[in-house]
């Protein structure tokens, strides 16, 4: 069984997945450590992408951080895409993380349907997900179960939506209406 992606419904028809002969470090780690950990595995543009079922990713991302051979210290970055709401599943949660001692990049995803937004916080893993989650709740509405303090950051706290949902009126909505 292949976990390389081939093109399909779920990736747009403009992504051409490359062919990688020799898993890199962190797929070949995740693949002989657990297996099921790995939902699916990208390689595009020199990129590589694990989706990582959401009730895994806590695990996953321990296992990345505290693995001798990747060590990824450092969450670049942490945030989330609405697919659109035609799409299922419409959100995804993207995890950038690198390793300032080994070198490496790898880029986790976890897919979430519309209906159940939610996926457990990394705040125990990395602390700076704190600000990265709340961001991510407070501009697509994902729920991080388990976070510290997850309310509004950048909106105000009686804001009504989420302004980077694809479903979001383009003058917002009433009183903070550009009308």
């Amino acid at each position: 069984m292949s976990n390389e992606v081939q093109p399909g419904a779920d990736m747009p028809s403009e992504i051409v997945p490359e062919q990688v002969a020799t898993p890199s470090p962190p797929v070949a780690a995740l693949q002989c450590e657990h297996p099921d950990w790995i939902a699916q595995v990208i390689h595009a543009f020199g990129e590589t992408t694990i989706v990582v079922p959401r009730e895994h990713i806590v695990a996953a991302c321990t296992f990345m951080k505290n693995s001798p051979e990747l060590e990824f210290n450092f969450l670049a970055d942490l945030c989330g895409v609405d697919r659109g709401p035609e799409e299922e599943p419409r959100f995804e949660v993207n995890y950038h993380l690198f390793s300032t001692t080994k070198l490496h990049r790898v880029r986790l995803k976890v897919l979430l349907h519309d209906d159940d937004a939610h996926v457990t916080t990394v705040t125990g893993v990395w602390r700076t997900a704190n600000w990265h989650e709340r961001e991510t709740y407070d501009l697509m509405g994902i729920i991080f179960d388990g976070h510290p303090d997850l309310r509004r950051i950048l909106m105000p706290e009686d804001s009504e939506g989420h302004p980077l949902r694809k479903d979001f009126p383009l003058r917002g909505y009433e009183p903070y209406s550009l009308t």
